[in-house]
């Protein structure tokens, strides 16, 4: 077991933290962000970081210890850092351009496809090949991501799709005469 929970979680410069009970509320620069812990698991702050420690030793407990460190340890960099995804779209006539908060998306339907940006998150596209994902909340930005590359998977014959930027798309040979 990796024993992550064990682990305390510094506060980043500019961040402050605040526990109550089972919550605890994060604020930084880009923005605020509060996570509420099960009851398996107990939040305290000392010198400048939160410690995660469980209630009892239970399979449950130790499982939610780990979690809720990881849980913790991603409010901090959400609200210090930010999260982001990148993808890119490769195919002959795909193409994505930003207009106002819709991401319009060009890929081989007979229509455009609009994707309308969630509030706490932010879509750029800096190429027509290229969509940037950016928020505070990492969830919400993989989960976005996820559901912009929903529209044109990458296949795996000519890999033309919309891809996670570090992807690896495995291609198979096509049919043999």
């Amino acid at each position: 077991m990796s024993r992550i929970g064990k682990r305390p979680v510094e506060l980043p410069k500019g961040v402050t933290a605040e526990v109550k009970g089972q919550t605890i509320e994060v604020k930084g620069p880009k923005g605020t962000r509060s996570f509420t812990a099960n009851d398996d698991v107990e939040l305290k702050m000392e010198d400048g970081s939160v410690v995660v420690s469980p209630r009892g030793l239970s399979k449950r407990a130790r499982q939610q210890w780990g979690m809720t460190r990881s849980m913790v340890a991603n409010l901090m960099t959400g609200v210090s850092e930010g999260f982001k995804k990148e993808l890119e779209i490769q195919g002959v006539g795909y193409r994505a351009q930003m207009q106002g908060k819709t991401l319009k998306l060009s890929l081989g339907y007979s229509h455009e496809v609009n994707f309308e940006t969630p509030d706490g998150v932010t879509i750029t596209a800096p190429k027509q090949t290229e969509i940037v994902v950016e928020g505070i909340d990492q969830q919400q930005v993989g989960q976005v991501a996820a559901n912009i590359r929903e529209w044109r998977a990458p296949e795996p014959y000519k890999g033309k799709g919309i891809r996670y930027k570090d992807e690896y798309v495995f291609r198979k040979e096509g049919k043999k005469k």
